[in-house]
């Protein structure tokens, strides 16, 4: 079944089941290998995209739950004003080890400065918690991303 999707502002078709993962669509009928797969039960994080600038867990979302949205992903984010700052703020803060959670990290790090510039610590914890990362850059994260939020401030 050929269903219609709003990828990074680009109307694009697959031909999937409407049961299957966001996710799946992306990696492997566009790929769009950004977004990563870690659990598959929207527990770890590092599937995260944004679906109508939220961020959600494409893991456990599926296609014909997105009709008529937005899907953002990591792809996106160069070219987007807050995407662009959070990523700028993680290679200044060299977040990434292994880097296999970093897409979803950003991806949530992203949604959290777009409804609140300047988070506190318990903010960033609460945006940050459903994604892990195993090599425990959790300081440099939220570093990170007060970096990200004062760059954002001053433009």
């Amino acid at each position: 079944m050929s269903i219609s999707l709003n990828v990074n502002g680009k109307v694009v078709f697959v031909d999937v089941d409407p049961s299957t993962p966001i996710l799946w669509a992306l990696r492997d009928n566009l790929s769009m290998t950004g977004t990563k797969f870690g659990c598959g039960m929207a527990l770890c994080g590092a599937c995260t995209v944004h679906l109508d600038g939220v961020a959600i867990r494409s893991c456990v979302t599926p296609v014909s739950a997105v009709a008529g949205k937005r899907i953002t992903t990591i792809e996106a984010q160069t070219t987007d004003l807050i995407g662009k700052a959070v990523i700028e703020a993680w290679v200044k803060h060299d977040v990434a080890q292994c880097g296999y959670c970093q897409s979803g990290q950003v991806m949530s790090a992203a949604a959290l400065l777009r409804t609140n510039k300047k988070p506190t610590d318990a903010d960033i914890d609460a945006a940050m918690a459903g994604n892990v990362c195993r090599c425990g850059t959790y300081q440099r994260i939220r570093a990170a991303i007060k970096d990200a939020s004062t760059t954002l401030v001053k433009a």
